[in-house]
């Protein structure tokens, strides 16, 4: 599993889905400042790396979670993945938007699944995991059974953690924080002067450069 996260990191790093720049941050659609972006939807542009990517994503699937019948994706970033991994696991499918259409059926689910159904949810980017686990509240609402989560990437961020927690969600990733941020430094992408400053705004995100 180790080999894997660096694999991906090292991956991401070089098609430029994940950039670090501590010393011109981004500005997220949260307001938070950071120096770190993550973009796992470019793994999409790319045949080799998209399916490597889907490959890791159902054998994960498949490992940690062999009781899954049904897979829903958490739009938009992770419609395209998951339903690759529900066309490769040949199981049904549904993305959950982020918010119930104004118009028409007013659907938050888009399709169906089995009422007996054991539901893998499939992300591409965990941060503070506000949507990924209103995806799972609103599958739970409609009665679905979710038996967890597979995620691209995460932050590993305190608060997300916190909030797994309590949801009772089980979330297993591809790679995370600290496997791109060692494999950045193993290649020179940044310098040891820059993993401290790294460190600190992962501690403190929401209030880093206020």
């Amino acid at each position: 599993m180790d080999n894997m996260k660096k694999a991906l990191a090292a991956k991401l790093l070089d098609i430029k889905a994940i950039k670090l720049q501590p010393n011109d941050p981004f500005t997220w659609a949260s307001g938070w400042k950071s120096p770190f972006y993550c973009d796992n939807r470019k793994t999409l542009s790319y045949a080799d790396l998209r399916t490597w990517v889907k490959q890791e994503l159902v054998h994960t699937v498949l490992s940690e979670f062999p009781e899954a019948t049904a897979v829903a994706g958490v739009a938009t970033g992770a419609i395209a993945q998951g339903a690759l991994v529900a066309d490769a696991l040949n199981m049904p499918f549904v993305y959950i938007r982020s918010k119930a259409k104004d118009h028409g059926m007013q659907n938050l689910i888009e399709g169906e699944l089995p009422k007996d159904a054991k539901v893998v949810v499939i992300e591409d980017l965990i941060s503070t995991g506000g949507s990924s686990l209103k995806a799972v509240e609103a599958l739970r609402a409609a009665g679905h059974d979710v038996v967890g989560m597979v995620a691209s990437y995460t932050y590993g961020f305190p608060v997300a953690e916190e909030a797994f927690s309590n949801a009772k969600v089980r979330l297993v990733t591809l790679t995370d924080y600290e496997h791109v941020v060692e494999t950045a430094l193993e290649t020179g992408y940044i310098t040891d002067s820059d993993i401290a400053l790294l460190n600190q705004w992962r501690k403190d995100p929401a209030n880093w450069m206020k």
